[in-house]
């Protein structure tokens, strides 16, 4: 049986999360593996081993030790909950998935800067996963700056993009489980 990889892109407060959550609940025995997740837990257990600065290499060992441990211990479909915003990043994480068989899939949270920031301004999100950053505006306006390249149609097998959020969710996620059912 094939799989599929399911990876979003898109900046803070865009709907990644929710829209993980949402996918999770309607495909059939898949995962979501989420930095978020990643960075808490080192920030309540290890807050002492965290890089000072530059990456967070602690964060993106523990994430690939699950995504290793996922990909070669279970038949389970992923859903990988990042921003995934730097294009060399991200194409190097779906050469990864390409060499292990998987189908990729990339969701692309196009959501205006203004949605964003009426997002961030009305969070109750936790702010545990923090390191460098203060607040989630902090985070948006160091994302607005660096403006990524959006995915490209050929960076994965299938590329969907939301743009008007609740309206375009359930479509793409009809999408994704209907791909999933033709494995």
């Amino acid at each position: 049986m094939k799989r599929i990889v399911v990876v979003t892109v898109g900046k803070t407060h865009s709907g990644k999360t929710t829209f993980a959550k949402q996918l999770e609940s309607q495909l059939k025995n898949a995962v979501i593996i989420d930095q978020d997740n990643h960075a808490s837990f080192i920030n309540a257990h290890y807050k002492s081993l965290r890089p000072k600065e530059g990456p967070n290499a602690l964060k993106y060992a523990i994430t690939q030790t699950i995504v290793d441990y996922a990909v070669n211990q279970t038949d389970c479909h992923l859903v990988l909950c990042n921003s995934n915003l730097a294009r060399n990043g991200r194409m190097d994480l779906l050469e990864y998935f390409r060499m292990k068989g998987f189908i990729s899939i990339l969701v692309y949270f196009n959501i205006s800067d203004d949605v964003l920031k009426e997002r961030v301004t009305e969070s109750r999100r936790s702010k545990d996963i923090f390191r460098s950053a203060s607040t989630f505006g902090d985070v948006l306006a160091r994302q607005q700056m660096s403006e990524a390249p959006a995915p490209e149609t050929g960076e994965a097998d299938h590329l969907f993009v939301v743009s008007r959020n609740e309206e375009d969710v359930p479509m793409v996620i009809k999408k994704i489980t209907e791909i999933s059912e033709l494995m």
